[in-house]
């Protein structure tokens, strides 16, 4: 049976735990753990198909087995000094990992979702992540509504107004990518963000979810139906403004 090493490998492509998570070796528990709720939150097998379910479930419990490990500070100063594992530890009595991710984090309210929509559109920190999505993305549109949190389709012109702006101060400069969009490939992603909108509402009335409370599955339809919002930077920025222990209650580069 491959230990946690090998899984990692096969599943992540690293079998460095750190480099799993996405994080530096310094990490601290803080950042050790939001770095686990993201990138759980983009395996969990309530965002998948039912075909991928057993793909995404096996990444899961990987994960799970990661931050066990490096979340017990024996364990983790045993694999930061040998660079092995203790698969005893990283298994421990756990079997249930839903329950024990759970165990981890708060649940997300639709409160906490309106609240934190009305501070970050417009604000000071979507404009540092608009910057830093236009350089990273060398001017690709679609990967800067890919990576801005909360925007649809129908930012992309209140985006470009400032873009063209800040092109025109000498602030960021103007890409290929950015300038010469052909109009096929924007209304290409016109006909995607709608598409994934209609096949949301309709797997929200299958499900029956009505206005039910807002769990995992219910807030992915939901913000995929209302907004056809990218989920993978709508769940990024909920593991980073309210990942905590249950228990109680970005300049970017130039």
């Amino acid at each position: 049976m491959p230990g946690l090493l090998e899984d990692c490998q096969e599943q992540f492509g690293s079998s460095e735990l750190y480099a799993v998570l996405g994080i530096s070796k310094n990490a601290s528990d803080n950042e050790l753990r939001k770095a686990y709720h993201k990138a759980s939150l983009r395996v969990h097998p309530d965002r998948v198909s039912q075909k991928e379910k057993k793909e995404a479930t096996s990444k899961f419990q990987t994960l799970g087995r990661v931050y066990k490990i490096l979340s017990d500070a024996e364990s983790r100063a045993i694999y930061d000094e040998t660079g092995a594992v203790d698969e005893e530890s990283a298994v421990s009595d756990c079997k249930d990992w839903e329950k024990y991710w759970r165990s981890l984090f708060s649940r997300v309210t639709k409160e906490d979702i309106i609240n934190f929509e009305k501070k970050y559109v417009g604000s000071e920190e979507e404009l540092q992540d608009l910057e830093a999505a236009y350089e990273k993305g060398k001017g690709d549109m679609d990967h800067i509504l890919r990576s801005v949190l909360l925007c649809t389709v129908e930012d992309e012109q209140r985006f470009r107004s400032i873009i063209d702006a800040w092109i025109e101060e000498g602030r960021v400069q103007l890409y290929e990518a950015y300038s010469s969009e052909t109009k096929a490939k924007k209304n290409k992603r016109k006909r995607k963000a709608t598409r994934e909108a209609e096949e949301a509402e309709a797997a929200k009335k299958e499900l029956g979810l009505g206005d039910a409370p807002l769990d995992l599955n219910t807030l992915i339809l939901k913000r995929s139906q209302d907004r056809a919002k990218n989920m993978d930077s709508f769940l990024d920025s909920l593991a980073d403004k309210y990942s905590k222990p249950s228990a109680k209650g970005r300049r970017p580069k130039k």
